[in-house]
């Protein structure tokens, strides 16, 4: 009775929203494109994942970024081994910030980071440390192996460049911040550090660091799989 309540409540208000009756804006609306500058939302990382099988859709939503703050280049469908298929990828370049080296990325992943940055990283940098990030350096996206390495576990999400690794963050004022020698700093740079993380897991399925596990003590691995997971 319940769930035949629920699907009569989603149809009636799919109706209004046809008809006009509700006006639902686009950064809550399931079925709306998803705009770079749209706040992000509950909706959010839902309407990312759901352009892991749209490669149009989810380029057409790069695309909605700014001209001249995002350099990418969509790649076609390829193997770098036998067991590692990737398909729906970007390679990026640089955003509003530089990387330490471009690296490759699914579309989502892509997107899921260029939202990230936009909507949390560069705000609480500002704020906390009175200083916008000019680079992030990582350790790479995609690697061809189960997770932590062992034969008889599942997949990485690296396997499918569906993960970034963070090691840290270079400021405009020069300073730079690593989740190696700062992560347990008790003034502003483990406060950025750990803001950074939680405002991560708005827009990825998976966000791992130094308080998950030991093999995270010195980065942030920002995945797609799950949903708001945030250690």
């Amino acid at each position: 009775m319940r769930s035949t309540l629920v699907i009569l409540v989603f149809i009636a208000l799919g109706v209004a929203v046809q008809k006009g009756i509700i006006d639902i804006p686009r950064h809550w609306a399931p079925w709306a494109p998803l705009h770079i500058n749209d706040p992000i939302t509950p909706v959010t990382q839902l309407k990312i994942k759901r352009l892991s099988n749209n490669r149009d859709a989810c380029l057409a939503a790069l695309n909605t970024v700014p001209e001249g703050e995002l350099s990418y280049t969509p790649l076609a469908d390829y193997s770098p081994t036998a067991n590692c298929p990737l398909t729906n990828i970007v390679r990026m370049q640089a955003s509003s910030v530089r990387f330490n080296q471009s690296f490759v990325a699914s579309c989502p992943l892509a997107l899921a980071w260029v939202m990230y940055e936009r909507h949390e990283l560069q705000p609480a940098a500002q704020e906390i440390m009175g200083s916008r990030v000019v680079q992030v350096n990582h350790v790479g996206s995609f690697a061809c192996r189960n997770i932590y390495h062992r034969e008889s576990d599942r997949r990485s999400e690296h396997a499918t460049a569906e993960a970034l690794d963070v090691i840290g963050f270079q400021l405009e004022n020069g300073q730079r911040i690593t989740l190696i020698n700062h992560w347990d700093d008790k003034g502003e740079t483990g406060e950025f550090l750990r803001a950074a993380r939680d405002g991560a897991c708005s827009t990825f399925g998976n966000v791992l660091g130094p308080d998950y596990n030991a093999a995270h003590a010195d980065h942030f691995h920002m995945g797609m799989r799950g949903f708001r997971l945030c250690r």
